[in-house]
């Protein structure tokens, strides 16, 4: 419930972001777009949940791309002289460094293109290649996913003889839902040419502690992960949160294979974004839903790949069976 809300004038000239925040903290149960946590605050302390102990995803993937890189190389380059390497949010590119280190050794022709949401993020990710891979052919673009698919249907990207290959890694697709995710894939299908690849990476299914441990650490880094977000409202939409009046409670569900965070309020209170000009009153104990980290299946992901227009190539995992890379060819 609100008890002041902008006139519609002021409604129409808002951005997509404060249109999602406000549309997402009046709707009820309240809710709010993952996409939005990563500012440059966001960004780092999403870092620093990759290096926590109990945040496995990152380690498991890094060991995949160290065992499997020449063969990510054979596959990469098979039938082709030169590819694009374009990485829909790249981070801070840890794990992609391994591939891109192998493939420059090999003298290999590709561009790598990493595209965030993060302009700061890009400018740290070009400052570390700069230094650890000079010869790197590197451009960053800052954006959302789904300007990245219309940033893939430029000349540049285009050339027939230069194969386009598209890294999500991370488990990013996991922050979608079950319709939303194979709605993606199939556009990115559809914004790639017949033989193109689909490097996908996606956390398995397992012990349900396991995963709710990678979510809810003991230090509170994911906590304040969330609650960040918060305060950027507070800071681009001129909000009063008060962030100590607010909690983080995170869950795991095996049937679905989700994991559900929350933003919890500790107590009966509202708060007024003055940009907006409008008050948003919370009840003890509601919630602000944040994030839904999807865990799948192999048989699973082959099957949503396959509905989305792409096929299957090879998968590869670590040595505990956590997590998967697979890659895919578009039909």
């Amino acid at each position: 419930m609100t008890s002041s809300t902008p006139n519609s004038e002021l409604t129409n000239q808002l951005s997509t972001f404060e249109k999602d925040i406000l549309e997402g903290l009046e709707t009820t149960p309240k809710k709010l777009s993952s996409k939005y946590f990563y500012d440059d605050e966001g960004s780092k302390l999403f870092q620093a949940i990759m290096n926590l102990p109990e945040y496995y995803l990152t380690r498991s993937e890094y060991e995949i791309f160290e065992s499997h890189k020449q063969n990510f190389y054979q596959q990469f380059s098979k039938d082709t002289k030169a590819f694009n390497l374009i990485e829909l949010g790249a981070g801070d590119g840890l794990k992609t460094q391994v591939l891109l280190s192998h493939f420059v050794e090999q003298n290999t022709s590709f561009s790598y293109r990493p595209i965030d949401i993060s302009a700061e993020a890009l400018h740290q990710l070009k400052m570390r290649f700069n230094k650890t891979i000079p010869s790197l052919d590197f451009e960053g673009i800052e954006g959302e996913y789904f300007e990245a698919l219309a940033k893939l249907k430029t000349n540049s990207l285009q050339n027939e003889k230069v194969r386009n290959i598209v890294l999500f890694l991370g488990s990013n697709i996991g922050n979608f839902g079950n319709e939303q995710s194979l709605n993606f894939l199939t556009q990115l299908a559809q914004n790639l040419r017949k033989d193109d690849y689909l490097l996908l990476g996606f956390d398995l299914k397992k012990h349900p502690q396991i995963i709710k441990m990678a979510y809810d650490d003991a230090n509170g880094v994911t906590k304040a992960f969330n609650i960040n977000l918060l305060k950027r409202i507070n800071r681009e939409l001129d909000g009063n949160f008060n962030v100590e009046k607010f909690d983080f409670y995170s869950t795991y569900i095996p049937e679905t294979g989700e994991v559900r965070s929350y933003i919890v309020s500790a107590a009966k209170q509202e708060v007024f974004l003055k940009k907006l000009n409008t008050t948003i009153q919370f009840e003890w104990g509601e919630t602000i839903h944040t994030e839904i980290s999807r865990k799948y299946s192999a048989s699973d992901m082959k099957e949503i790949t396959n509905e989305a227009g792409f096929e299957f190539i090879e998968s590869y995992t670590d040595c505990k069976g956590y997590f998967m890379d697979m890659l895919l060819r578009v039909k």
